[in-house]
Protein backbone atom coordinates (compact mmCIF):
# COMPACT_ATOMS: atom_id res chain seq x y z
CA UNK A 1 0.00 0.00 0.00
CA UNK A 2 1.67 3.49 -0.67
CA UNK A 3 0.34 6.69 1.46
CA UNK A 4 1.17 10.13 0.40
CA UNK A 5 2.17 12.38 2.98
CA UNK A 6 1.29 16.12 3.16
CA UNK A 7 2.13 18.08 6.80
CA UNK A 8 2.54 15.18 8.44
CA UNK A 9 4.83 14.67 11.52
CA UNK A 10 7.20 11.66 11.16
CA UNK A 11 5.32 10.26 14.13
CA UNK A 12 1.89 10.57 12.09
CA UNK A 13 3.59 8.68 9.65
CA UNK A 14 4.52 5.90 12.01
CA UNK A 15 1.24 5.96 13.38
CA UNK A 16 -0.34 5.66 9.81
CA UNK A 17 2.04 2.87 8.98
CA UNK A 18 1.65 1.26 12.15
CA UNK A 19 -2.10 0.83 11.59
CA UNK A 20 -1.80 -0.57 7.63
CA UNK A 21 0.27 -3.51 8.83
CA UNK A 22 -1.98 -4.65 11.89
CA UNK A 23 -4.67 -7.81 10.63
CA UNK A 24 -7.97 -6.53 10.70
CA UNK A 25 -9.04 -8.56 13.49
CA UNK A 26 -5.84 -7.35 15.91
CA UNK A 27 -6.70 -3.35 13.93
CA UNK A 28 -9.98 -3.73 15.66
CA UNK A 29 -8.73 -4.58 19.07
CA UNK A 30 -6.30 -2.35 19.13
CA UNK A 31 -8.97 0.66 18.65
CA UNK A 32 -11.09 -0.64 21.34
CA UNK A 33 -8.29 -1.37 23.19
CA UNK A 34 -7.51 2.45 23.05
CA UNK A 35 -10.92 3.53 23.78
CA UNK A 36 -11.39 1.52 26.84
CA UNK A 37 -7.69 2.87 28.11
CA UNK A 38 -10.07 6.32 27.34
CA UNK A 39 -12.44 5.34 29.50
CA UNK A 40 -10.21 4.54 32.10
CA UNK A 41 -8.55 7.74 31.93
CA UNK A 42 -11.85 9.86 32.23
CA UNK A 43 -13.42 7.13 35.05
CA UNK A 44 -10.16 8.20 37.10
CA UNK A 45 -10.28 11.61 37.02
CA UNK A 46 -14.14 12.04 37.49
CA UNK A 47 -13.42 9.89 40.88
CA UNK A 48 -10.11 11.51 41.73
CA UNK A 49 -11.86 14.60 41.29
CA UNK A 50 -14.79 13.41 43.26
CA UNK A 51 -12.40 12.47 46.77
CA UNK A 52 -11.48 16.04 45.99
CA UNK A 53 -14.43 17.47 46.33
CA UNK A 54 -15.77 15.39 49.40
CA UNK A 55 -12.14 16.24 51.34
CA UNK A 56 -13.10 19.80 50.07
CA UNK A 57 -16.57 19.67 51.80
CA UNK A 58 -15.03 17.89 55.19
CA UNK A 59 -13.12 20.13 55.65
CA UNK A 60 -15.26 23.24 55.51
CA UNK A 61 -17.60 20.83 58.11
CA UNK A 62 -14.60 20.42 59.88
CA UNK A 63 -14.04 24.40 60.21
CA UNK A 64 -17.45 24.74 60.89
CA UNK A 65 -16.43 24.49 64.97
CA UNK A 66 -13.38 26.43 64.35
CA UNK A 67 -14.57 29.21 66.95
CA UNK A 68 -16.38 27.44 69.24
CA UNK A 69 -14.89 27.46 72.89
CA UNK A 70 -17.61 26.16 74.55
CA UNK A 71 -19.51 22.73 75.11
CA UNK A 72 -22.66 22.27 73.29
CA UNK A 73 -25.13 21.90 76.21
CA UNK A 74 -27.96 19.01 76.88
CA UNK A 75 -31.26 20.29 75.76
CA UNK A 76 -34.34 18.43 76.23
CA UNK A 77 -38.03 19.24 77.05
CA UNK A 78 -39.30 21.55 79.18
CA UNK A 79 -38.97 20.75 83.17
CA UNK A 80 -40.90 21.15 86.68
CA UNK A 81 -38.88 24.02 88.03
CA UNK A 82 -36.93 23.54 91.69
CA UNK A 83 -38.65 24.46 94.47
CA UNK A 84 -37.46 27.38 96.27
CA UNK A 85 -36.36 26.85 99.77
CA UNK A 86 -33.71 27.95 102.35
CA UNK A 87 -32.54 31.94 102.33
CA UNK A 88 -33.84 33.87 98.79
CA UNK A 89 -30.92 36.56 97.50
CA UNK A 90 -31.92 39.15 94.78
CA UNK A 91 -29.87 39.09 91.74
CA UNK A 92 -27.05 42.22 91.60
CA UNK A 93 -28.42 43.39 88.26
CA UNK A 94 -25.77 45.74 88.13
CA UNK A 95 -22.72 43.12 88.72
CA UNK A 96 -24.36 40.69 86.78
CA UNK A 97 -23.97 40.36 82.99
CA UNK A 98 -25.21 37.50 79.98
CA UNK A 99 -22.29 37.40 77.31
CA UNK A 100 -22.99 36.08 73.36
CA UNK A 101 -21.12 35.55 71.00
CA UNK A 102 -22.27 33.96 67.13
CA UNK A 103 -20.64 32.97 64.25
CA UNK A 104 -20.72 32.89 60.31
CA UNK A 105 -19.89 29.27 59.18
CA UNK A 106 -16.21 27.71 59.40
CA UNK A 107 -15.77 30.25 62.44
CA UNK A 108 -15.49 33.76 60.24
CA UNK A 109 -16.23 37.09 61.25
CA UNK A 110 -17.68 36.58 64.73
CA UNK A 111 -19.64 38.70 66.99
CA UNK A 112 -20.11 39.05 70.58
CA UNK A 113 -21.21 41.43 72.87
CA UNK A 114 -23.32 41.69 76.35
CA UNK A 115 -27.45 41.33 77.31
CA UNK A 116 -28.40 42.67 80.87
CA UNK A 117 -29.91 40.83 83.51
CA UNK A 118 -32.93 42.53 84.42
CA UNK A 119 -34.49 40.81 87.50
CA UNK A 120 -33.98 37.35 89.62
CA UNK A 121 -33.31 35.78 92.48
CA UNK A 122 -31.13 32.77 94.13
CA UNK A 123 -32.13 30.59 97.00
CA UNK A 124 -29.80 28.83 99.30
CA UNK A 125 -30.64 26.12 101.38
CA UNK A 126 -27.53 24.14 104.04
CA UNK A 127 -24.83 26.06 101.66
CA UNK A 128 -26.19 24.44 98.31
CA UNK A 129 -28.35 26.48 95.78
CA UNK A 130 -31.72 25.09 95.44
CA UNK A 131 -33.23 27.07 93.04
CA UNK A 132 -33.36 30.47 90.90
CA UNK A 133 -34.21 32.51 88.11
CA UNK A 134 -32.88 35.63 86.32
CA UNK A 135 -34.96 37.36 83.10
CA UNK A 136 -32.82 39.21 80.36
CA UNK A 137 -33.52 42.21 79.08
CA UNK A 138 -33.52 41.61 75.52
CA UNK A 139 -33.59 44.97 74.14
CA UNK A 140 -30.47 45.69 76.03
CA UNK A 141 -28.33 43.55 73.50
CA UNK A 142 -24.92 45.13 72.90
CA UNK A 143 -22.49 44.15 69.94
CA UNK A 144 -18.58 45.05 70.74
CA UNK A 145 -17.04 47.31 68.25
CA UNK A 146 -14.01 45.16 68.46
CA UNK A 147 -16.02 42.48 66.84
CA UNK A 148 -16.91 44.44 63.74
CA UNK A 149 -13.78 44.71 61.92
CA UNK A 150 -15.49 45.39 58.22
CA UNK A 151 -15.50 49.14 57.51
CA UNK A 152 -19.30 49.12 55.84
CA UNK A 153 -20.03 47.49 59.06
CA UNK A 154 -21.52 49.62 62.03
CA UNK A 155 -22.34 48.02 65.84
CA UNK A 156 -25.78 49.62 66.02
CA UNK A 157 -26.96 49.06 62.94
CA UNK A 158 -25.99 45.35 64.15
CA UNK A 159 -27.82 45.97 67.47
CA UNK A 160 -31.14 47.02 65.76
CA UNK A 161 -30.95 43.74 63.19
CA UNK A 162 -30.77 41.64 66.03
CA UNK A 163 -33.92 43.18 67.47
CA UNK A 164 -35.57 42.59 64.42
CA UNK A 165 -38.05 39.52 63.25
CA UNK A 166 -34.85 38.18 61.29
CA UNK A 167 -33.35 37.44 64.78
CA UNK A 168 -34.64 38.10 68.31
CA UNK A 169 -38.10 40.30 67.20
CA UNK A 170 -37.62 42.19 71.06
CA UNK A 171 -41.16 43.85 70.04
CA UNK A 172 -42.52 40.55 70.62
CA UNK A 173 -40.35 39.39 72.85
CA UNK A 174 -38.25 41.67 75.27
CA UNK A 175 -37.11 39.39 77.64
CA UNK A 176 -36.01 36.11 78.11
CA UNK A 177 -35.19 33.63 81.09
CA UNK A 178 -33.56 31.16 82.79
CA UNK A 179 -35.32 29.15 85.89
CA UNK A 180 -33.20 26.24 87.75
CA UNK A 181 -34.57 22.96 87.43
CA UNK A 182 -31.69 21.40 89.19
CA UNK A 183 -28.15 21.76 90.99
CA UNK A 184 -25.84 18.70 91.13
CA UNK A 185 -22.48 18.06 91.76
CA UNK A 186 -19.71 17.45 89.06
CA UNK A 187 -17.69 14.82 89.18
CA UNK A 188 -15.62 15.79 86.14
CA UNK A 189 -14.96 19.38 84.51
CA UNK A 190 -15.16 19.14 80.33
CA UNK A 191 -12.15 20.80 79.39
CA UNK A 192 -14.11 24.03 77.78
CA UNK A 193 -16.01 23.93 80.53
CA UNK A 194 -15.91 27.54 83.01
CA UNK A 195 -12.67 27.21 85.05
CA UNK A 196 -13.44 26.26 88.44
CA UNK A 197 -16.52 24.04 87.33
CA UNK A 198 -18.12 22.34 90.19
CA UNK A 199 -21.86 21.45 89.59
CA UNK A 200 -24.13 20.30 86.64
CA UNK A 201 -27.09 22.75 86.30
CA UNK A 202 -30.34 21.87 84.68
CA UNK A 203 -32.80 24.88 83.27
CA UNK A 204 -35.55 26.15 81.55
CA UNK A 205 -33.94 28.54 78.91
CA UNK A 206 -36.87 30.74 77.05
CA UNK A 207 -35.93 32.66 73.85
CA UNK A 208 -37.93 34.09 71.71
CA UNK A 209 -41.07 32.82 73.51
CA UNK A 210 -39.91 29.31 73.11
CA UNK A 211 -38.66 27.25 76.44
CA UNK A 212 -36.21 24.37 76.63
CA UNK A 213 -34.51 22.60 79.33
CA UNK A 214 -30.61 23.45 78.92
CA UNK A 215 -27.58 21.15 81.22
CA UNK A 216 -24.33 22.57 81.47
CA UNK A 217 -21.47 22.63 83.92
CA UNK A 218 -21.35 25.67 86.10
CA UNK A 219 -19.15 26.99 88.69
CA UNK A 220 -21.28 28.05 91.86
CA UNK A 221 -20.22 29.54 94.82
CA UNK A 222 -21.78 30.46 97.77
CA UNK A 223 -20.67 32.36 100.89
CA UNK A 224 -22.65 34.30 103.67
CA UNK A 225 -25.15 36.27 102.39
CA UNK A 226 -24.21 35.87 98.78
CA UNK A 227 -24.49 33.16 96.19
CA UNK A 228 -23.02 33.63 92.17
CA UNK A 229 -23.13 31.12 89.07
CA UNK A 230 -21.20 31.10 86.37
CA UNK A 231 -20.92 28.76 83.16
CA UNK A 232 -20.53 29.14 79.51
CA UNK A 233 -22.32 26.50 77.04
CA UNK A 234 -22.77 26.18 73.05
CA UNK A 235 -26.80 26.28 72.40
CA UNK A 236 -28.05 25.59 68.30
CA UNK A 237 -30.22 28.84 67.81
CA UNK A 238 -32.44 26.52 65.13
CA UNK A 239 -33.30 24.35 68.53
CA UNK A 240 -35.35 27.77 70.03
CA UNK A 241 -36.37 28.65 66.14
CA UNK A 242 -34.49 31.57 65.68
CA UNK A 243 -33.07 31.42 61.89
CA UNK A 244 -32.18 34.05 59.34
CA UNK A 245 -33.65 32.77 56.16
CA UNK A 246 -36.60 32.07 55.01
CA UNK A 247 -35.62 28.05 54.95
CA UNK A 248 -32.86 25.59 55.45
CA UNK A 249 -31.72 26.26 51.78
CA UNK A 250 -31.87 29.96 51.77
CA UNK A 251 -28.17 31.11 50.97
CA UNK A 252 -28.75 33.99 54.33
CA UNK A 253 -29.51 30.72 56.85
CA UNK A 254 -26.70 28.88 55.77
CA UNK A 255 -23.61 31.46 55.79
CA UNK A 256 -24.29 31.72 59.40
CA UNK A 257 -23.81 28.99 62.35
CA UNK A 258 -26.30 27.62 64.25
CA UNK A 259 -24.13 27.76 67.15
CA UNK A 260 -24.37 30.55 69.73
CA UNK A 261 -22.04 30.65 72.84
CA UNK A 262 -23.40 32.16 76.18
CA UNK A 263 -21.54 33.09 78.90
CA UNK A 264 -23.34 33.61 82.13
CA UNK A 265 -21.85 35.61 85.33
CA UNK A 266 -24.91 36.46 87.80
CA UNK A 267 -24.34 37.08 91.26
CA UNK A 268 -26.67 37.28 94.23
CA UNK A 269 -26.52 38.79 97.68
CA UNK A 270 -28.92 39.85 100.77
Amino acid sequence: MNFKFTSTTEKQKSNFLMYDKVPPNRFFYFCTRKQQNSNFFKQFNMKKISVIALVGVGLLLASCNKGKTADTAATAQEQTVAESKGETLAVDTVGSVVNWKAFHKGGMAPRWGTLTVKSGDISVDGGQVSAGNFVIDMNSIKVDPASVTEKDKKPADLETHLKTPDFFDTAKNPTSDFKITSVVDLKEAPKDAVAGANKTVSGNLTLSGKTLNVTFPAKVDVAENSAAIQAKFTVNRADWGLKFGTSEADPAEWMISKDIEIAIDVKAKK
